[in-house]
């Protein structure tokens, strides 16, 4: 699938880690550590897109390629679709994946592992992953989000919902939702021109708005949760798991 395009959006606006994309680990900024781990999934071009000259001039430094954005975005899928829009205006990139700025140990393998999941059926409009909940903790914790679907093949759910609750109740596996997405071209642009829903609203979980305006996503369970950076520990744990052997 070289034909896909992979955004990761990134900008300098975070409360609880200041000037994030650009953290030191070993030498490199965060978001060139993450624009690596996509090349090397080599399933198409990679494009950082922000709103700050400093990341793209690192992303740049580093011999990426960076696509600047509007800064009143309100979300990241806003921001990858206008740099999609200026990309790729003749529409040659059928399929789009967006991964997080801030996940600097992400696997490439799960990257395809999104990608797959998208191609396997015509009728997907938007794929993602999740991993089962191992950590205790983890099933009652809000910031930890759930996948709940219905399973449609081997490690594939057809996702139902989304939310910070645990569930579904009962007993059985519960899935921490990984936030990495991969659309169809003419999914993504119907989605990013839809209004806010009201349950994307009140979970604050934008995929929500797919589901209830009757867009299938699928998920991919994969066997390890990329770790998210969002606070100085979690910056520490990274540059622990990404140290030179």
């Amino acid at each position: 699938m070289q034909n896909a395009l992979i955004l990761i959006p990134s900008r300098m606006a975070s409360t609880r880690l200041p000037d994030k994309p650009l953290a030191d680990i070993h030498g490199v900024p965060m978001i060139v550590h993450v624009w690596r781990r996509a090349m090397e999934a080599d399933i198409g071009r990679v494009v950082v897109a922000t709103d700050s000259p400093q990341i793209a001039d690192a992303v740049r430094a580093a011999g990426g390629q960076a696509q600047m954005t509007r800064s009143d975005h309100q979300n990241g899928t806003d921001r990858i679709f206008e740099a999609v829009e200026s990309l790729d205006p003749e529409r040659k990139s059928p399929f789009i994946i967006n991964v997080q700025g801030d996940l600097p140990t992400i696997e490439p393998r799960l990257i395809r592992t999104c990608l797959d999941v998208l191609t396997a059926e015509p009728s997907t409009d938007i794929s993602t992953i999740a991993c089962e909940i191992a950590i205790e903790e983890e099933r009652a914790n809000p910031n930890v989000v759930k996948a709940v679907g219905t399973p449609i093949g081997p490690n594939r759910l057809r996702a139902l919902y989304f939310t910070r609750a645990t569930a579904p109740s009962g007993a059985g596996p519960l899935y921490h939702h990984i936030g990495m997405y991969a659309y169809r071209r003419a999914a993504l642009e119907r989605f990013v021109a839809l209004p806010p829903a009201p349950l994307e609203q009140r979970e604050r979980l934008e995929q929500l708005r797919a589901l209830e305006a009757g867009m299938r996503i699928d998920v991919g369970l994969v066997d390890t949760v990329p770790l998210g950076v969002d606070t100085p520990a979690d910056l520490e744990r990274a540059r622990r798991l990404l140290a030179p052997a």
